[in-house]
């Protein structure tokens, strides 16, 4: 809420635009859920653990963004959480909402399609009925929750977010005007990552043809790890590629961010240039990129 998160290795930072319009960061180091190395640079495994690791970790930045416009409410400061209480409250939320996100876009659409064998003898076309189900509930629930106000302006630091991102692998100074002409698109979003999931799991799903219900539900939640470790080494590969086949590929998940993602104001984008300003060295990176342009 009216911040940016930006990480890089261990350590990130949260810059928030606080009511008074004070810009306030929090820089702290994140060593993660899993501290083994191996299993950390493990094909497919990494992805699992990043998908965890951002969950978390956006859930406790979040509740920190939110706190100065609690305060802001209550019209005095709100007492500080012990970091054992937050840390519960951000484990209990990623719980619920790792529940719900299944029962929306995994219980939902497959029950649904249940409706569909009484008519379509076809197992596959099912599946594929299913699958597309599915894609239009995440399109759907995308559409809904961007006509809310709150979110409309998350959209917007999330546009500031890439756009900063943007601005720097092109080579260019972090200022408040080269920001604004950057692309507010970038193929290692969340957005890209969420979508592919999607597409991978209705790609997963057609090989899972079992006569119980219960039993092929099951399996559909237990493919979704391997599915989640896949996707991510697909947005990973995609963001070090050019490749016309990985752009090509990558081009539905850049549409999707068009709903993600609004074109953020000048105060929004100095949120985003503080974030980054905190945990990079984007002159030395800048520079690199400008001299390797010139080779």
């Amino acid at each position: 809420m009216e911040g940016v998160m930006m990480k890089y290795k261990d350590t990130y930072a949260v810059a928030v635009r606080k009511p008074d319009h004070e810009i306030i960061i929090e820089k702290k180091e994140y060593k993660g859920i899993c501290k083994n190395k191996v299993l950390r640079n493990l094909v497919f495994v990494r992805g699992i653990i990043s998908f965890v690791e951002s969950m978390a970790l956006g859930m406790s930045t979040l509740t920190f963004s939110a706190s100065f416009f609690e305060e802001e409410e209550k019209g005095k400061e709100a007492k500080p959480k012990s970091e054992k209480r937050e840390k519960a409250e951000t484990g209990i939320t990623v719980l619920l909402s790792f529940v719900l996100a299944v029962a929306i876009f995994m219980a939902l659409p497959f029950y649904a399609s249940l409706l569909f064998r009484r008519y379509i003898p076809s197992e596959t076309l099912v599946i594929l009925i299913e699958g597309l189900l599915r894609l239009f509930i995440f399109f759907a629930y995308i559409v809904l929750i961007s006509r809310m106000e709150d979110i409309r302006r998350v959209f917007m630091y999330h546009g500031a977010e890439h756009k900063c991102i943007n601005c720097i692998e092109h080579g260019m100074d972090l200022t408040v005007e080269n920001v604004k002409k950057s692309s507010r698109e970038h193929k290692r979003c969340g957005t890209s990552f969420l979508f592919f999931v999607v597409i991978i799991t209705i790609i997963a799903t057609m090989f899972i043809r079992v006569d119980s219900r219960l039993l092929r539900l099951a399996l559909r939640i237990a493919i979704i790890p391997l599915v989640a470790g896949i996707s991510y080494e697909f947005i990973r590969l995609a963001g070090r590629s050019d490749n016309p086949l990985i752009n090509l590929l990558s081009k539905p998940g850049l549409w999707m961010q068009k709903l993600t993602t609004r074109e953020p104001d000048e105060e929004m984008i100095e949120v985003g240039i503080a974030s980054v300003e905190a945990v990079f060295d984007w002159k030395g990176y800048v520079e690199t990129v400008r001299e390797r342009e010139m080779k």
